[in-house]
């Protein structure tokens, strides 16, 4: 690490900024008289302390700003801070969220594709991993923390696998649950869009009593949120790219060979001169008629301007999701020094996202003929192509496509049931001085159902088409109407839903002892160690049939035909387990002398034995130092440290489709792994354009490394007091970050030189019918930004004023991505938005402003998203996604003589609409960064008895 003056300048430019508009939420600075007198023990460290100042940069989320947040669910607190990442959130439709919600601090994990780098601990301890819809996470899903439950959090921006152990490495969020509730407290927030939808209702009621030596909480939460339709918004309502289905074809496309206007196909004289672009089908001739399009015509598809799966119509923009949970707590003083409580949580989560129809594609040697004589053939001629114009019929020279719209939009529906246990004793014994210490044990899992609603059944289509003998001769088969259309009996036939169950679990063991073992001129040292034992587990069993392989589908050589087009994956089932122990000093160097103030050390190491990588030590160090009272100069040094978790490791084969681009289209002018592939070749002719694969775990994987460097300031001027300002510089550096090779990079090798070809699996026609992806130690992840806050509070004769402001600036986020010709790939994706759901601006920011007085409250918020580039080329908005800054009010009133409070309130007043994205065609915006609601209203009720 180097701070060069570069690095001092934009360390400079951020603690000028804090006075600019961009979260309430404050880096912890500084305490009130009180909490300077108490030992407390800060996130970041094991240690009690007689202050609240953090070496590490740490931002604390109230219970005051939880009530001008009004959140529904811990993520919408957690993701809208400036120095978080893409995160999964619960109501995603696209990509893999399934209901899910995550959060993804420095953009370093817990998204789509990427591992866990932020841990996520409740009361300083483990939460069990996520499960959801085609398979166990091994994130933590924030939705199965119940949100009444929460006193405040904490979210240390600095790495910390010294002191939490693994995925501490981005930085590390600690959700503190509510210690001594009396009597009764309920809370109540009912929400609607300006538009009429997203209707959201939730409420918790706390109710606890102490009594003698104990106290005893119970509380119960519920929330249900409707969905968003893609229909009504003006931003999702329309693909940006031409995706609608020509208005000559309302049943689909028909791609035949040969046609002047399917160029892929080949120009031949025949239909050379088809002005009007339309075909006629004739029913019962072995011709097409050519004219002026009718209903009853089809329009010869031209496949890079054309889409035939184009139903945006009647989808999930933001998906509906019901949750409710039950979480109880007993704590009584065994002794005068011991303390002991029981906990015990269920959580249950619905959600579910929409989907168009699945598109069917019938084609050639990777499908199947159509007999002359099924039923509703048309042309009276095999595959539904007049001999006469079907030249050089082979192969997939010969395609139908249609979306089954009559079988219904699919659905993905997720139930999970979270379930805890837990117990702890803690307490003091004296051995040569006073000891802290406490023991932690407990029992969490996760277990889930996913549903995947109107598939389609392959195996049904193929014996309703292929020939009336196969039809008759297979119980209840009913023969298909693909050419028109598909009545109730026929949907009903080709249909299926699909069933998977997942679950993972988690044992988690921990002993911790601290105290302060002696006296230093400064200063007592303090110390700290402990010792921890965890296992995890987790198995996937997706749908039997969906997994299992064709037993009637032709298939190509080398391809794995699913006999539904519900996602077939193997079986998967993990477990590892490991044995950590610790240690932490505090060193007190000097104090109450001129210029120094005070100057701290702090210093920790772990070392962590795991089943499955052996073992690994990482420290951390940490210089706090004031020179005088008012100033806070900080810095740390860390090793990061995330072993690879059993979905990596244990993943079962996984079928799936690939973004990417075929080096060998053309024929790939004769690069070494493009030989026997036809010059006529091209990938958008197959599946889409996309490419068909699987990918896989691999055991073979070797832990992630991290070094984390970070250097801030802290003011508190005794001159201003209520005022703080605070501006850190951080560098993240990843090692053996476990990833994957995309398609186009696996292709690329392949063609170029040979390398990664036996991935790769080809038809005759040169179709890519299989590509293996699997998880490697791939890249190094370098991450660099500043982020600053200010927050000042003040009273006045008028009433009590709050104002707040923090902003993240994102230096550089590069992956190095070694090549198989020996160089490295850099990229950096600071300030891009080029790829689906992967917004990475390099500004972000939060302001905040309340007003009290008497028993009025005001609250005002703002969120601003910096712009980023789109894809390449792309014209619209200039190639950039645009920046966006969403505003809230909130006006509060509390019943004089009363812990009664109402309050109205409005989320993006200006009614702010996503900006448009090309990369996330075809639902135009990045889902995971921007809010597709609108202006939102709601009014909640909070009370207390």
């Amino acid at each position: 690490m180097s701070l060069d003056r570069a690095k001092i300048a934009k360390l400079t430019l951020a603690a000028l900024l804090l006075t600019s508009a961009a979260p309430q939420a404050m880096a912890q600075g500084s305490t009130d008289e009180a909490g300077i007198l108490e030992e407390i023990v800060v996130t970041g460290s094991r240690i009690a302390r007689r202050d609240a100042t953090a070496v590490g940069p740490i931002t604390t989320m109230t219970a005051e700003d939880m009530i001008y947040a009004a959140p529904t669910s811990v993520g919408d607190l957690l993701q809208s801070l400036p120095s978080v990442g893409v995160s999964l959130n619960s109501n995603g439709t696209q990509g893999t969220s399934f209901g899910v919600s995550s959060i993804n601090l420095r953009y370093l994990g817990s998204a789509e594709g990427s591992g866990n780098r932020t841990l996520v601990l409740v009361d300083g301890h483990r939460w069990v991993n996520a499960v959801g819809g085609r398979g166990f996470r091994d994130f933590v899903d924030l939705n199965t923390i119940p949100l009444g439950i929460i006193d405040r959090i904490e979210v240390l921006k600095d790495g910390a696998s010294a002191i939490y152990g693994a995925d501490a490495i981005a930085g590390v969020v600690n959700i503190h649950t509510k210690r001594k509730v009396e009597g009764i407290e309920a809370n109540m927030r009912a929400g609607i869009t300006e538009r009429g939808d997203n209707e959201n209702v939730s409420a918790y009621v706390n109710a606890g009593h102490g009594f003698d030596r104990g106290h005893v909480l119970l509380s119960a939460s519920y929330t249900k949120s409707e969905p968003i339709l893609t229909s009504d918004r003006k931003v999702t309502r329309r693909a940006l790219a031409p995706l609608t289905v020509p208005p000559t074809s309302p049943r689909g496309l028909f791609v035949l060979p040969g046609l002047a206007n399917n160029s892929y196909f080949g120009t031949p004289a025949a239909f050379a001169n088809n002005a009007a672009n339309a075909i006629t089908l004739i029913p019962g001739t072995s011709s097409i008629g050519t004219g002026a399009a009718a209903d009853s015509s089809f329009r010869v598809a031209t496949l890079v301007a054309d889409d035939y799966n184009t139903m945006t119509q009647g989808i999930y923009a933001t998906g509906p999701a019901e949750r409710a949970g039950l979480f109880g707590r007993l704590t009584y003083d065994l002794s005068d020094s011991v303390t002991g409580k029981v906990e015990a949580l269920y959580n249950n989560r619905k959600s579910s996202q929409r989907f168009s129809p699945f598109p069917l594609d019938i084609r050639g040697s990777n499908g199947f003929s159509i007999s002359r004589d099924q039923a509703f053939n048309p042309f009276g001629t095999a595959n539904g192509v007049p001999a006469a114009n079907a030249l050089a019929f082979s192969g997939s020279t010969f395609r139908i496509q249609r979306v089954p719209v009559e079988v219904g939009n699919r659905d993905n529906i997720q139930e999970v049931d979270t379930y805890r246990l837990a117990g702890s004793l803690e307490g003091t014994f004296d051995l040569a001085g006073a000891w802290r210490w406490d023991a932690f044990a407990s029992y969490s899992k996760n277990k889930a159902s996913f549903d995947a609603v109107n598939q389609i059944n392959l195996e049904n289509v193929y014996r309703s088409l292929v020939s009336p003998a196969i039809c008759a001769a297979a119980a209840g088969c009913v023969p298909l109407n693909i050419f028109g259309t598909i009545t109730p009996q026929m949907a009903d036939y080709i249909r299926y839903n699909a069933h998977d169950e997942n679950g993972a679990s988690q044992y988690d063991l921990a002993v911790n002892v601290s105290r302060e073992l002696w006296e230093l001129p400064a200063g007592p040292l303090g110390f700290a160690a402990g010792y921890e034992y965890r296992k995890e587990k987790a198995y996937d069993l997706p749908d039997a049939f969906a997994a299992s392989l064709s037993t009637v589908l032709p298939l190509v050589s080398g391809a794995r035909q699913s006999p539904t087009t519900a996602q077939s994956r193997d079986p998967t089932r993990g477990s590892y387990d490991l044995h950590e122990v610790y240690g932490e000093v505090n060193v007190p160097l000097l104090a109450d002398l001129p210029g120094a103030y005070r100057l701290d050390v702090d210093a920790a190491v772990r070392y962590s034995d795991y089943s499955t990588v052996g073992g690994k030590a990482t420290t951390k160090f940490g210089v706090s130092y004031r020179p005088v009272e008012d100033l806070l100069v900080r810095s740390t040094y860390s090793q990061g440290f995330r072993a690879p978790s059993i979905l990596e490791l244990y993943q079962g084969q996984r079928q799936t489709n690939f973004q990417g681009v075929d080096p060998c289209n053309g024929g790939g002018a004769g690069r070494t792994g493009c030989t026997g592939v036809p010059t006529a070749y091209n990938q958008n002719q197959f599946n889409g354009g996309l490419i068909a694969g699987i990918t896989a775990g691999n055991q073979n994987l070797k832990p992630e490394t991290a070094d984390t460097y970070s250097a801030g300031l802290a003011v508190t001027p005794s001159g201003l007091p209520g005022l703080t300002l605070t501006a850190d510089w951080f560098e993240i550096k990843v090692k053996d970050a476990i990833a994957s090779q995309t398609a186009t990079q696996i292709l690329t090798a392949c063609a170029n030189t040979g390398v990664f070809c036996e991935l790769v699996t080809r038809a005759a026609s040169g179709e890519v019918t299989r590509l293996t992806q699997a998880v490697v130690n791939l890249s190094r992840i370098e991450v660099e930004g500043i982020d600053a806050t200010a927050r000042y509070e003040f009273t006045t004769d008028v009433g009590d004023f709050e104002v707040a402001v923090d902003v993240s600036y994102l230096e550089k986020y590069r992956t190095f991505v070694p090549q198989p010709d020996g160089s490295i790939a850099v990229d950096d994706r600071a300030g891009k938005g080029d790829q689906p759901r992967s917004t990475f601006p390099r500004w972000k920011g939060q302001a905040s402003a309340r007003y009290k007085v008497d028993s009025i409250d005001l609250g005002w918020k703002a969120r601003y998203i910096g712009s980023s580039t789109d894809v390449a080329g792309n014209a619209i908005n200039g190639g950039r996604t645009k920046s966006i800054t969403y505003q809230d009010l909130q006006l509060g009133y509390t019943i004089p003589d009363s812990d009664t409070r109402v309050a109205l309130g409005v989320d993006n007043v200006l009614d702010r609409q996503p900006p448009l994205s090309a990369a996330n065609n075809p639902i135009n915006f990045d889902m995971y960064t921007y809010d597709i609601r609108g202006r939102y209203f709601y009014a909640t009720l909070s009370t207390k008895f």
